[in-house]
């Protein structure tokens, strides 16, 4: 099998599993956007999902982002990139530039910085405030006892756009409860859109409300 044929043949196959879970659930199969997270992989992989018509990917690094994107975007305008790694506030300014949609917004001095990037550019790419449900010390995000103010911060004084949460479990723990937690948060501040569940876990994220899922290796094969 071609590296093509194999890229739409596990899409074609996740998609189905994706629609089998929102059914359970009393969704609708489009109530359910699948980043293919493409990080590491290489243009022609991009470009063989993209026959396969998926239009939405997930980046990890601004810098590989700006090295295979700028031409695809060009080619599919309708292309939606999203940045799901870390952001540094050196970076704000490419990712303002390039990314649809920020999923890692995780402290105040990145939301400042943002703010005042879209300000200068007049675009404004739609953005998920990162928890760290686990309170894990070495992985970023918000601790869930902060993100109540730190929504009012970027929605009252900063004026951002943000229409959701996105969560990474512990890799050691179940995911259900974390999923639950970013769901009630969500809830409690108003926001639609829920970025959880990876290549092991989205049937259970989509079973917790999960509105973007994520995922990587189950498309593209091990990196």
């Amino acid at each position: 099998m071609t590296i093509n044929a194999h890229i739409a043949a596990n899409l074609t196959e996740i998609r189905s599993r994706i629609a089998r879970a929102a059914h359970e659930h009393g969704r609708g199969p489009h109530d359910v956007t699948l980043v293919a997270v493409s990080k590491t992989h290489p243009a022609d992989a991009v470009a063989a999902a993209i026959n396969a018509g998926q239009l939405v990917f997930g980046e990890n690094r601004v810098q590989e982002a700006q090295a295979k994107f700028p031409d695809l975007k060009a080619a599919h305008p309708t292309l939606e990139l999203h940045l799901i790694g870390p952001l540094q506030s050196n970076k704000v300014r490419e990712a303002v530039a390039l990314f649809d949609v920020i999923e890692t917004l995780d402290r105040e001095k990145l939301a400042r910085a943002l703010a005042d990037e879209m300000e200068k550019q007049k675009r404004r790419p739609a953005l998920f405030i990162q928890v760290n449900t686990g309170e894990e010390p070495q992985k970023a995000g918000i601790n869930p006892s902060a993100v109540d103010d730190f929504v009012k911060l970027c929605h009252d004084e900063l004026q951002l756009p943000v229409i959701g949460l996105m969560c990474i479990p512990p890799h050691d723990q179940h995911p259900a409860p974390h999923f639950a937690l970013l769901r009630e948060m969500a809830r409690r501040n108003g926001f639609g859109c829920l970025s959880m569940g990876m290549s092991g876990d989205y049937e259970t994220a989509i079973a917790f409300g999960a509105t973007h899922v994520r995922i990587g290796t189950a498309i593209f094969g091990q990196r």
